[in-house]
C-alpha cells in the first residue's frame, strides 16, 4: 500500500487519537465523540469477525439513519469488508434478492428483517464483544456497494471501483467544501449513494456529521440553527418542501452559519433553484450531476447558474459526450443520450452485480439520461431515455412537465408518465399530490402559461401520498405499469 494512503479504519483510529473528545456523529439527542466511536466500532469489528466476516466480504446494512448506521459501517471497514446499505423498508422478497446477490455473510438490520442469513442488530454485536482495543488495519478491496433499481425497478448492486482506503493526511478544504471544523447536516436516507458517500467524506475530513432520522422541512432549519451547521445535503424534493413553508416559518430560524448547500440526485426545477439562490445567495448553492457508478460528473456554482439557467455545469471528473441513436457524437445544442467514460489512465469507477452496462465502443457508458451541451461545454438535462414520452411523434420529457406542475403553490409533488393512446401513440398522464383546493382546471390554466399544448397532461390524477421518497427518487416505470394494469382490468370487467 502506498505510504500516502491508509485503510479507512486507520483514519478513524487516528482521529480518535488526535481529537478524542471532538464530536464525530450526532442524531437527535445522541452524540458520539471520535474516541467513543472508535471504541464501539472496534467492539463491532471483533463481533463481526467472530461471526465469520472476512476481508472482502459484503455486509448488508438495513438500518434507518442514526448512530447505529455509522457504527455498523465503520465496524465493517475496520475488518476490510464492504458495507452494502439497503432500505430498512424493503419488502422481504426484494431484500432477500439483494442479500443473495451480495452473498452477504452477515446482515446488520432491524429486528424482523428476515433474509435467510445470519441477521443481527448493532446492540447484538456490541453484546458479543467488550474488547475496545484498536483493530489491526485492513483495507477492503471494495469501499462500498450500493443498490440501484434504475428505471426497471430490478435491483442491482453498484460496487465502487475504489478500495477502502483514504489519504493519510486529509485535504482541507476538499472539492466538496468540507474540512476540519465544519458541521455537515444530512437529512437524506444513507442507503442511497449520494448521502452515503457524503457522510463518509465528511467523517474522513474530521467533520462533525449530523444526521436526521428522516427529513422534515422545518426540522431541517431547526437543526441548522441548533448545530450551527455549515454544510447541508439536499435533493430538490426537500428544497421544494422547505420553500412551501410559510415565509414567517422559513425566515424564523437563524441559518446564517450555512456556507454550502449541495443538491443532486434529481433535476432541480429552475424556478426552485432561482428561489434558493435568491434566499441563501449564489455562493452557497452547489450542484453536481453524476450517478452511483461515479464514472464522470459535472458541477456548477450558483453564480455560474445565474448565467446558464437550467444547466448542471461543466464536466469536472471524467468525460461526457452526447450521442444519437446511431452512436454518433452530436454537436452542441442537439439532444441525445449522455455517455460517460473515465480518463484513460484511471481505474474502473465501478462494476455491476446483477446488470450489464449500456455501452458504446471506446469505453463510453450511459446511465440512461438525455440532454445536450451548449457551445461552452455546459450540460443541460432533458430526462431519462426510458421515461421519455412520444406523443404523436413529438418528444415529451416528464421532468420538464413535472417542474412546471410543481411550480403551482398548491402542488406538493408530481410524477408524469406516458399511457397508451390509440391515436397519438402515448398520452401524458400527471399524478399529483396537492393541497386541498387544487382542481384540474386550475392546474391546466397554470400549465397553459408555461408549456406548449402537446406537453399538457391529457389526464390528471390526484393522490394523497407523496410520489417521491426522501432521496427525491420516483419510479415512473412502476407508476406507469400500475396504471396500465388498472386500465386493462377496467376494460376486462366491461
Amino acid at each position: 500500500m502506498p505510504e500516502d494512503v491508509i485503510p479507512l479504519g486507520e483514519r478513524l483510529f487516528r482521529c480518535a487519537q488526535a481529537v478524542p473528545d471532538a464530536p464525530a456523529v450526532t442524531c437527535g439527542e445522541t452524540t458520539l465523540t471520535y474516541g467513543q466511536l472508535e471504541a464501539r466500532t472496534n467492539r463491532i469489528a471483533r463481533a463481526l469477525e467472530r461471526l465469520g466476516v472476512k476481508v472482502g466480504d459484503l455486509v448488508t446494512i438495513g438500518l434507518p439513519n442514526g448512530i447505529g448506521f455509522i457504527e455498523a459501517c465503520w465496524g465493517v471497514w475496520k475488518l476490510g469488508a464492504t458495507p452494502q446499505p439497503v432500505s430498512f423498508r424493503l419488502p422481504k422478497r426484494e431484500l432477500r434478492d439483494i442479500v443473495d446477490l451480495a452473498a452477504s455473510s452477515v446482515v446488520i438490520a432491524l429486528p424482523g428483517m428476515e433474509t435467510g442469513r445470519r441477521c443481527v442488530t448493532v446492540d447484538d454485536l456490541l453484546g458479543l464483544s467488550d474488547d475496545a482495543r484498536p483493530v489491526e488495519s485492513r483495507a477492503a478491496p471494495v469501499a462500498y456497494a450500493v443498490t440501484s433499481g434504475g428505471s426497471t425497478g430490478r435491483p442491482k448492486l453498484v460496487l465502487s471501483g475504489s478500495r477502502g482506503v483514504t489519504l493519510a493526511e486529509p485535504n482541507t478544504p476538499t472539492v466538496w467544501r468540507l474540512g476540519s471544523g465544519d458541521t455537515a447536516l444530512i437529512p437524506a436516507p444513507l442507503y442511497h449513494a449520494g448521502p452515503f458517500c457524503f457522510a463518509m467524506e465528511a467523517m474522513l475530513c474530521n467533520t462533525h456529521l449530523v444526521l436526521m432520522p428522516r427529513f422534515d422541512a422545518e426540522g431541517l432549519l431547526a437543526e441548522i440553527q441548533r448545530h450551527r451547521a455549515t454544510w447541508v445535503y439536499l435533493v430538490p424534493t426537500m428544497m421544494s418542501r422547505i420553500w412551501r413553508l410559510s415565509e414567517k416559518v422559513r425566515t424564523g430560524y437563524d441559518i446564517s452559519s450555512l456556507k454550502t448547500l449541495w443538491h443532486l440526485a434529481a433535476p432541480c426545477p429552475s424556478w426552485l433553484k432561482e428561489a434558493f439562490i435568491g434566499w441563501l445567495g449564489p455562493e452557497v448553492i452547489m450542484e453536481m450531476y453524476s450517478g452511483s457508478e461515479n464514472i464522470a460528473s459535472t458541477m456548477i456554482t450558483g453564480s455560474e447558474w445565474i448565467h446558464r439557467r437550467g444547466s448542471v455545469g461543466r464536466v469536472k471528473i471524467g468525460e461526457m459526450k452526447v450521442f444519437n441513436a446511431e452512436g454518433n457524437v452530436l454537436p452542441p445544442g442537439e439532444v441525445g443520450e449522455i455517455y460517460m467514460r473515465r480518463p484513460n489512465d484511471a481505474p474502473p469507477a465501478y462494476r455491476y452485480l446483477g446488470a450489464t452496462a449500456r455501452a458504446l465502443p471506446g469505453g463510453w457508458e450511459s446511465l440512461g439520461d438525455i440532454g445536450y451541451f451548449d457551445a461552452d461545454g455546459y450540460l443541460y438535462l432533458a430526462d431519462r431515455r426510458t421515461d421519455m414520452i412520444l406523443v404523436g411523434g413529438a418528444n415529451v420529457y416528464p421532468a420538464e412537465v413535472e417542474a412546471s406542475i410543481d411550480e403551482h403553490p398548491l402542488v406538493l409533488s408530481s410524477a408524469v408518465v406516458g399511457l397508451p393512446h390509440e391515436g397519438m401513440g402515448s398520452s401524458v398522464h400527471a399524478i399529483v399530490q396537492a393541497r386541498p383546493g387544487l382542481t384540474q382546471g386550475m392546474l391546466l390554466a397554470h400549465l397553459a402559461e408555461r408549456l406548449i399544448t402537446y406537453k399538457h397532461p391529457r389526464t390528471i390524477e390526484f393522490v394523497d401520498e407523496p410520489l417521491r421518497d426522501d432521496a427525491g427518487k420516483v419510479r415512473r416505470t412502476q407508476l406507469r405499469d400500475d396504471r396500465i394494469a388498472r386500465m386493462k382490468s377496467s376494460v376486462d370487467q366491461t
